[in-house]
């Protein structure tokens, strides 16, 4: 993936962190426009091709989150919103809105850079992905097929497997996103509950549940993979 094919809007108010962002980004090869409001925001992607919007969720007048919720009536750029330290809510109903990730600040570069990079490559797969899971209605997990249509999982021997609710939704976010990464607050997000905490260990323990149904060692998963640091993983064609 070539960074110069891309272009990335960076909206933030204050002029340090647009400066800091658009020079190392620029330096990786990244074409970089900044805007300091909704307004410069919109005046940008009128006249502009953007491949992906950093967007920071305090500013004054409208604020990212109402800035997003407007953009996503006829807009579907992906968006990683920029959030203060601890504001778990703000990130949640971010995503909820249609955000495609976020970042803490202060913002570690390099880490920000690895979160557009993941986005833009969830982006260049969406169609392939969506047009197979239209064609198919199923998705395979190693020996495993599910049918995302009856909700049902059938093992090799052709045996149904008993699913709960929620590790049918976490199977079908996984099918839904294949080769992406997804973190702790997306898979939340998919899998429609909102009892979890994205920052506790729920996620893990139910994950390792399903890991202990569909992979031949769970202790050495090749099915659903842990990306350290950032979440999961399911990517059929890479096994």
């Amino acid at each position: 993936m070539e960074n110069s094919h891309f272009h990335i809007l960076v909206c933030d108010d204050e002029l340090d962190v647009r400066e800091m962002v658009q020079e190392y980004l620029s330096k990786r090869g990244f074409k970089v426009s900044m805007a300091s409001s909704s307004d410069e925001l919109r005046a940008t992607l009128s006249v502009n091709t953007i491949d992906l919007i950093i967007l920071d969720i305090n500013m004054p007048r409208e604020d990212g989150l109402t800035t997003l919720r407007s953009l996503r009536i006829d807009d579907q750029t992906p968006v990683v919103m920029l959030t203060a330290a601890g504001e778990v809510v703000d990130r949640i109903i971010g995503l909820e809105m249609g955000a495609d990730d976020y970042l803490g600040k202060p913002v570690d570069l390099r880490e920000l850079e690895a979160r557009i990079k993941a986005v833009l490559r969830r982006k260049q797969s969406d169609e392939p992905a969506t047009s197979n899971a239209k064609k198919t209605g199923t998705a395979n997990f190693g020996d495993y097929v599910l049918d995302i249509e009856a909700a049902k999982m059938h093992g090799p021997d052709g045996e149904e497997v008993a699913l709960t609710a929620m590790e049918f939704n976490l199977l079908k976010a996984f099918a839904d996103n294949r080769g992406r990464v997804l973190n702790r607050d997306q898979i939340l997000e998919q899998a429609h509950d909102r009892t979890w905490d994205p920052f506790d260990r729920s996620i893990d323990i139910r994950i390792s549940r399903l890991r202990r149904k569909i992979e031949k060692n769970p202790e050495k998963p090749s099915i659903i993979k842990t990306v350290r640091g950032i979440g999961y993983i399911y990517d059929p064609d890479k096994n």
